[in-house]
């Protein structure tokens, strides 16, 4: 849980500081030079491409904040290059400056049309020139920053959920045994209860525990114990096939089931089969009082809730079938007839 933590606090931290990183395209290498002294005091990286075919790679892998396109260049319309930036994934969202020999209202509007963000008259003022990069940069900085932000918390809260799924899974489970605790049966009981209701369905509960266990406990100690609890839980888990059954640690030795749209006949078949499955398993019981060896007492209950009714009726009868069981001599399995159906 602890390392799920961490890796949302990381997810946080995980927004970039930019520096604002220009990208000339212009075949003229005096244009270049130019600009590049206007922008030498400026905490800014800057870089030139003077092939128009090469651009788009080089910006791909410089990811600039800024592209300063030359209009005019000999192989390949600076109308033309915009188009392939905005087509690029990497440079689709980069601010671009259109550079130009002269004002020209019918290219400019052409230029904003496919993509550019600016347009400059070159050689622009030195001054103007740096207040543009930072506002176009910092705008497209501050939006890949919001980006960013809005991603690390989608991941975070894809973390958290996972954690949360994981403590909930870890808060309905029986530390000891691995199975469902009481809270998940008393849970899934009411839910599974409703759904009969609204279908005129048949649920059974099944309630056992391990037969003279404080004598277990006294020859074998409580860690011995706790083993046969976890052995006997992974029996009752394999004996139950339909993922709509649930097997439970009740409290202490004991044990229970719930078995949704399962009449007599099938409960009595699950219980017994979990009684068989507990005694092949042969764990010692040197001490027990009707064998050597580990077994359960079962008691099993069936209806077919009514509006009104309560499972807690269901569990004080199979609880009382339980008693019977045990009445009876132990490993044995017990049913009553509350409200019982012969499905």
């Amino acid at each position: 849980m602890t390392d799920e933590l961490q890796d949302i606090d990381h997810s946080l931290h995980e927004i970039q500081d930019y520096r604002i990183t220009v990208l000339l395209v212009d075949d003229q290498q005096m244009i270049a030079e130019a600009v590049r002294r206007a922008l030498a005091s400026e905490e800014l990286d800057f870089h030139y491409c003077q092939n128009p075919t090469k651009a788009v790679e080089m910006a791909t892998s410089l990811e600039p904040t800024i592209i300063l396109q030359d209009l005019v260049m000999p192989e390949l319309d600076g109308l033309t290059m915009v188009k392939f930036f905005r087509a690029n994934p990497v440079t689709a969202q980069v601010p671009i400056i259109v550079l130009s020999t002269k004002e020209e209202p019918e290219i400019k509007s052409k230029a904003f049309e496919l993509g550019a963000n600016d347009y400059l008259v070159k050689l622009p003022d030195r001054i103007e020139l740096i207040a543009r990069i930072r506002y176009h940069s910092r705008a497209y900085i501050s939006q890949k920053q919001r980006d960013e932000a809005f991603e690390a918390l989608r991941r975070s809260q894809r973390k958290l959920a996972e954690a949360n799924k994981v403590l909930e899974r870890l808060s309905s489970l029986d530390g000891l045994t691995g199975v469902p605790n009481r809270r998940r049966f008393d849970q899934l009981l009411r839910k599974e209860w409703q759904r009969a209701i609204r279908h005129g369905s048949s649920i059974s509960i099944i309630m056992l525990d391990i037969d003279f266990f404080k004598l277990f406990n006294d020859t074998y100690g409580h860690q011995g114990g706790d083993d046969c609890l976890r052995q006997v839980a992974g029996i009752l888990e394999q004996s139950v096939r339909r993922e709509t059954d649930m097997v439970a640690r009740y409290g202490g030795e004991e044990f229970a089931a719930i078995l949704p749209e399962t009449g007599v006949k099938g409960a009595l078949a699950v219980a017994e089969e979990m009684r068989a499955n507990v005694e092949a398993r042969q764990i010692p019981h040197e001490n027990s009082k009707i064998t050597d060896h580990v077994t359960i007492s079962v008691g099993v209950a069936t209806t077919v809730p009514e509006q009104g009714s309560r499972p807690d009726d269901l569990i004080a009868a199979a609880d009382q079938a339980l008693y019977q069981a045990k009445n009876n001599g132990r490993n044995r399995v017990q049913s009553t007839g509350f409200h019982s159906d012969s499905a």
